[in-house]
């Protein structure tokens, strides 16, 4: 059977591959204008308008896409907040697909924040009371026998979709939970991928998995369209995830599943569970740790300590902490540390103090292979009344040649913390990367507190600093360098799993990327070329699933095999068929 042959139409026009040969397509009239793959607006052409029955429908003047894309930027850059671009982008998403991705490839520093990051999280807030463009799949824990039907609906056969990206979103960034709204999440992700790092936008699948809601101010608001009670925890909770798993890679095998903002507990538990028998990832875990992985690599080429000798504080021991933790560790035990010796070469802090075994100290189930022993610490200085450690006191007493922030409180970083470190090593490595700013300390303080000898990257975009007449390039650990690369890679070698070693060939090739002798260098590279980046990220990926026998497919020339899958935001010419016995738009 044919399976593209039953698909419906728009399906069916979304599953052509990214060739410059034609579309073809019966929808005639609005029917084209109404379908994002099909509509190019005033970019038809007079013969395409003459064939699809456009005549008179669209103003006269034959546009560019580049023209279009001008026009779009102005009507984009009027708009008083971030807000409205956000809802600006979403409708020309929702109207002409072409044109959102070219525009938004075209501006990527400017529009990642717009279209993810914390504008999402705005947006999501009001995405009960707007009306938008149906897109992905909603799946319910209440009904977990629709599953296979909803996928069906979607009208992907199992050889069409590369990437699903799925949340619960019971953790957004700056939001926490917000229920059914974080579909937004996984629709902004995967526009990122596409934009960044050319991933096929008809061979994905966002997919919201709601287990209800914990937010009272959801749960009491009358327009609320989601699951209207308390987020179901425990056995019911992981039998659901495990149903969409085993569905999903049973309809969809050759897809890559993702997670996204899971609550950390969750979010490491599964991840876990099913990292070594499918394809999936999780950006907040894995990605981040890849990213802080590549800034570590660059920094260590200034420095010359190798890894495997760093004592590395890392300050919030949530998704991002935990997942630092754990690519760093990897890479200190692929230099030739024990597992053991590598994990005592890190101190985790979380808003309780050190983590450690101490019977009183507060834990979670998912922190605990990091727990360093209390009677280590049994002769350190405590909080007042209580039995937790600060990370002043461990600063002062491990001497810390990384300091690592993802948290989000205030004065983190504070002077006498940072001077303590750099007292005792020659070039104190930190990386305040928490979104929003998670210290009150400014690579110009960090410059001052350090005497110039620091190596820094942080998560929010920095201007360049002048000190003592060097002008000091600073980093931005913004995952979307590494990510979409890293996706691409896996889809281009049909990999079979996504490895702590793919993730280091990720790392490896974002730092390579760097030119770290010169003072005052970014360790890490901009975003104003993502594409690229996604491109030569891809290729090491690949590779690395290749040396490891992961790769499913024969690659050839890798590199020519990377640019051909990926897909350009680009008008194709549309031909005009019609339906056996139809005279009559479809």
């Amino acid at each position: 059977m044919n399976y593209t042959k039953s698909l419906p139409r728009e399906r069916r026009v979304r599953s052509h591959k990214n060739a410059l040969s034609a579309h073809t397509t019966s929808a005639r009239g609005f029917d084209v204008l109404n379908s994002p793959q099909l509509n190019k607006g005033t970019a038809f052409t007079a013969g395409e308008r003459s064939e699809l029955g456009l005549t008179g429908l669209l103003p006269p003047e034959i546009s560019t896409l580049e023209m279009q894309v001008r026009r779009a930027f102005i009507q984009y850059d009027m708009l008083p907040d971030s807000l409205g671009k956000n809802v600006y982008l979403t409708a020309l998403h929702d109207r002409n697909e072409v044109l959102f991705f070219r525009l938004f490839s075209e501006h990527l520093r400017e529009m990642i924040p717009i279209v993810n990051d914390r504008t999402v999280g705005v947006a999501m807030q009001h995405y009960h009371l707007e009306s938008r463009r149906p897109r992905g799949v909603y799946l319910s824990v209440d009904h977990p026998d629709s599953i296979e039907a909803a996928f069906a609906n979607f009208g992907a056969g199992p050889e069409d979709i590369d990437l699903m990206l799925a949340t619960d979103a019971e953790e957004v960034l700056g939001l926490g939970d917000w229920g059914v709204g974080g579909m937004e999440v996984s629709i902004g992700k995967l526009a990122i991928y596409t934009a960044a790092g050319g991933v096929d936008p008809a061979r994905v699948m966002p997919v919201m998995l709601d287990v209800g809601t914990d937010r009272e101010s959801l749960l009491n608001d009358p327009m609320y369209i989601g699951n209207r009670h308390k987020r179901v925890r425990g056995e019911k909770y992981y039998a659901f995830i495990d149903l969409y798993v085993k569905t999903a890679h049973r309809m969809f095998p050759k897809a890559i599943v993702q997670w996204e903002d899971l609550a950390p507990g969750n979010g490491r538990r599964i991840l876990n569970r099913y990292r070594d028998s499918i394809c999936t990832f999780s950006d907040g875990i894995l990605g981040t740790g890849a990213i802080v992985l590549a800034a570590t690599i660059s920094a260590i080429r200034v420095c010359g300590t190798p890894l495997r000798n760093q004592r590395i504080v890392i300050v919030g021991a949530g998704t991002a902490g935990m997942g630092i933790a754990d690519q760093l560790r990897a890479a200190m035990i692929r230099e030739g540390l024990s597992p053991e010796a590598a994990t005592k070469r890190f101190w985790l802090v979380d808003k309780h103090g050190l983590l450690n075994d101490h019977p009183l100290g507060q834990r979670f189930e998912y922190q605990t292979s990091w727990l360093r022993s209390a009677a280590e610490s049994r002769s350190w200085a405590r909080e007042c009344g209580s039995a937790e450690v600060s990370l002043a006191e461990v600063v002062h007493r491990i001497h810390p040649t990384i300091l690592i922030g993802t948290a989000s409180a205030p004065d983190m970083f504070t002077e006498a913390i940072v001077r303590d470190m750099a007292a005792h090593t020659e070039r104190p490595i930190i990386f305040s990367i928490g979104l929003p700013a998670a210290t009150a300390a400014t690579p110009a303080d960090l410059l001052s507190w350090t005497d110039g000898r620091v190596l820094m990257v942080t998560g929010n975009p920095s201007v360049p600093v002048t000190w003592k007449g060097l002008t000091y390039v600073i980093g931005q650990a913004d995952n979307a360098v590494l990510y979409p690369g890293l996706v691409l890679g896996a889809i281009v070698s049909g990999a079979r799993l996504i490895t702590d070693g793919m993730l280091a060939a990720a790392a490896n090739a974002v730092s390579s990327l760097v030119t770290v002798r010169q003072p005052g260098s970014s360790l890490l590279p901009h975003i104003d070329d993502l594409r690229s980046i996604s491109a030569f990220v891809a290729v090491a990926v690949a590779e690395a699933a290749q040396a490891e026998g992961l790769a499913q497919v024969k690659m050839g020339d890798i590199g020519r095999r990377v640019q051909a899958t990926m897909w350009a935001p680009e008008y194709r010419p549309i031909e005009a068929a019609s339906l056996p016995g139809c005279t009559a738009a479809a």
